[in-house]
């Protein structure tokens, strides 16, 4: 029986039939990895991973309103330090306050909250044993001037094992000149946070001027994005974060790298849902979960928006959604409804893989 079938194809409007009845044209459902209760058990098992690692990864499938279904929702907020905080929280100044970022991940009973040192440093003895935290150790900061964009380390994976933390977080910027740099800090973090029995979900996201040009913005490409999550899954990231595919052809247009013409022609078309099935299939088709990100808040289209990306994710063979300014950039109880919104995605049988 139908739970929200219903009210999310409502909410999905115009794209309602496009979305909820297609069907992936290159890449069937039966190759890939399917999120389920068990997958721990059947996958991340199989894996080098030790026992407490093991351990920490089906934490966060066993918390919130998800818990048992293999699915996550995660509350991410460390945007006080990557956009500044008088940006990200001027519209909810509440969230100046770290315990209220907390609290909406618990009240919005979400698998877990990924924040900054600060953030989960100043609530540890609270909370950290009522929610699963993911401690992001590394961040962009806007306060050098000119502006410049580069992940630099603003934590240790000692200190997120200090402050209870399941899992560690980074973020990449592949394709900027720090890459390399970045790469090799986040590989041995990710190491370290293996061999003290933390997850780590790593942030795949691109940087390059190059990447935009007027006809399009390729950072959303979904080869160039695909090809950052297998380097995520190469440095044994055990979750992959994505932004929503919006495009196609960034090797191919901007005539650099290595791709291949039947990409193109065989595995990919223009939908969304074949979009983000190739950034799955780039996380050893599944073995490696993929969360979409939740993106900017853009005001009354933010339900719509976020529905719209946890359909194409589940469709597409995602694992989740991690939502952070559509929900605290708005009244409390309204950022409640809205996460619930996203999850009734996740616990709707009605919609199934592609």
């Amino acid at each position: 029986m139908s739970q929200y079938l219903d009210e999310i194809g409502e909410i999905l409007g115009p794209e309602r039939e496009s979305l909820l009845t297609y069907t992936c044209w290159g890449i069937p459902s039966d190759m890939l990895v399917v999120p389920a209760p068990d997958f721990v058990d059947r996958f991340a098992a199989e894996t080098d991973r030790s026992t407490p690692v093991l351990r920490s990864l089906q934490t966060l499938f066993d918390h919130g309103r998800l818990k048992g279904t293999g699915y996550l929702s995660i509350l991410p907020v460390d945007q006080g330090v990557e956009h500044s905080a008088g940006a990200s929280f001027a519209a909810n100044p509440i969230y100046f306050d770290p315990e209220n970022i907390v609290k909406l991940a618990i009240e919005a009973e979400c698998s877990a909250v990924a924040s900054t040192l600060g953030v989960l440093g100043a609530m540890a003895r609270k909370y950290a044993h009522r929610i699963p935290f993911i401690l992001k150790i590394n961040h962009n900061q806007l306060l050098s001037y000119p502006n410049t964009y580069d992940q630099i380390l603003f934590a240790s994976v000692k200190q997120a094992r200090d402050l209870g933390a399941v899992a560690v977080g980074a973020t990449i910027y592949f394709g900027s000149p720090e890459s390399p740099r970045q790469i090799q800090e986040v590989s041995a973090a990710f190491q370290a946070a293996h061999e003290m029995g933390m997850a780590t979900i790593l942030w795949c996201y691109l940087r390059n001027k190059a990447f935009k040009t007027k006809e399009k913005d390729f950072h959303l490409a979904a080869d160039l994005t695909g090809q950052a999550n297998y380097l995520g899954v190469t440095l044994e990231a055990d979750i992959i974060k994505q932004k929503l595919p919006m495009t196609n052809g960034g090797f191919r247009d901007l005539h650099f790298g290595k791709t291949s013409p039947e990409l193109y022609e065989k595995f990919v078309t223009d939908h969304p849902i074949d979009l983000l099935r190739y950034q799955v299939a780039n996380c050893y088709m599944g073995r490696i979960g993929l969360i979409s990100s939740g993106g900017a808040s853009l005001g009354a289209s933010d339900l719509r928006e976020a529905v719209r990306t946890a359909v194409i994710n589940k469709r597409g063979g995602g694992m989740g959604l991690i939502l952070g300014r559509k929900a605290f950039q708005k009244p409390f109880k309204e950022g409640i409804d809205l996460i619930h919104s996203v999850q009734n995605v996740y616990l709707e049988k009605g919609i199934s893989l592609a």
